[in-house]
């Protein structure tokens, strides 16, 4: 009985193992290019316990990343174009402030887009109203804080 359920298992796990995707598809010759390719770039682990790759730890031996830009010349230059147009761009010297923020009359000014409209504001202006939950004085005292017989609690 032992036996049969020990085998029913090892057949079935040999079956799930084989069927995986990642093994069943690559050659031997595509294996060892990776590992050549790995070799030369220097991105295999190094030796101890650091657990960094080998061109992280001598990046002077190894050939350096080929980054691919991801806009084109011409997007550049058109956000650099719109950028000195709408003053986005940092000012000279050692503020890190903006442009547009140092001299807003240099500049158009930024087109703000209302997030509610007129009638969602003028009902949480009533619901306001209603519960008392707007202030009333400079300390930041709530209406109904100061006046809870003029609100019912909500």
């Amino acid at each position: 009985m032992k036996t049969k359920f020990a085998a029913i298992t090892l057949v079935l796990a040999s079956g799930l193992i084989a069927g995986t995707p990642a093994l069943a598809d690559v050659t031997r010759a595509q294996v060892k290019t990776e590992l050549a390719e790995a070799i030369r770039t220097g991105d295999m682990l190094a030796p101890g316990n650091r657990g960094l790759k080998l061109n992280e730890l001598y990046p002077s031996r190894y050939p350096a990343k080929q980054v691919q830009a991801s806009l084109t010349r011409e997007q550049v230059k058109a956000e650099l174009a719109q950028a000195i147009r709408t003053g986005d761009m940092l000012a000279s010297g050692e503020q890190s402030r903006k442009l547009n923020e140092l001299y807003p009359s240099r500049y158009p000014a930024k087109q703000v887009q209302a997030t509610l409209s007129r009638e969602q504001v003028k009902a949480e202006l009533a619901e306001a109203i209603r519960t008392g939950n707007f202030m009333i004085s400079d300390n930041g005292q709530k209406c109904n804080e100061a006046h809870p017989s003029m609100h019912p609690s909500v």
